[in-house]
């Protein structure tokens, strides 16, 4: 596999500096995966903005963690599943519910389960869901608004996902203890 750099603040190109910079003000470092992607400023853009956007969204904070979890463990993300483990736990969501979607299993909370179900089937059917898959999402109490924005989630989650597994992104200290062996949690 080729390596992929993973740029700093001082190595990145020129246009992908402020994307870098706001992450480490953000977060107090610069996470591995935004260093691999500043190698092409326009795809550290299109993850940052969409990120932003998402965040935007009705979903609470851990509907959204939720979301972005289901996906990352869909897409088996050795990088982005920890993230979002550990997002998921400063957004409040149940370790119970956290331990279920990285294990696959559905959840107790029918309507976090129907999230989590229709945000699986987006990635594995390509946007092709059936009209029961959309009903049953509606009538969990979610919006048709959502059920896009469970498409920019895929969008967003792809870009990070696909990085990973091309450019072998390594894990950031603070996600080591939620990293992956053989998809199941170490810690």
């Amino acid at each position: 596999m080729s390596e992929f750099a993973i740029h700093s603040r001082a190595t990145a190109p020129f246009a992908a500096k402020p994307f870098l910079e706001e992450a480490s003000a953000s977060l107090g470092y610069v996470p591995a995966l935004l260093g691999q992607m500043a190698e092409s400023p326009q795809l550290l853009e299109a993850y940052s903005v969409s990120s932003a956007i998402f965040r935007k969204s009705s979903f609470t904070d851990a509907e959204q963690q939720l979301v972005l979890l289901a996906i990352s463990v869909e897409h088996d993300s050795h990088y982005c599943t920890p993230a979002h483990t550990r997002r998921a736990r400063q957004a409040s969501l149940p370790e119970p519910d956290i331990r279920a979607v990285r294990d696959r299993r559905p959840l107790s909370d029918l309507r976090l389960e129907t999230l989590r179900l229709f945000a699986i089937r987006m990635v594995r059917e390509r946007g092709f869901l059936t009209d029961s898959e959309v009903t049953a999402f509606l009538a969990a109490g979610f919006t048709r608004a959502q059920a896009l924005d469970v498409v920019l989630a895929v969008g967003l989650k792809t870009l990070s996902n696909y990085v990973n597994h091309l450019a072998e992104t390594p894990l950031d200290p603070p996600l080591t203890p939620d990293a992956l062996v053989n998809d199941r949690r170490v810690a």
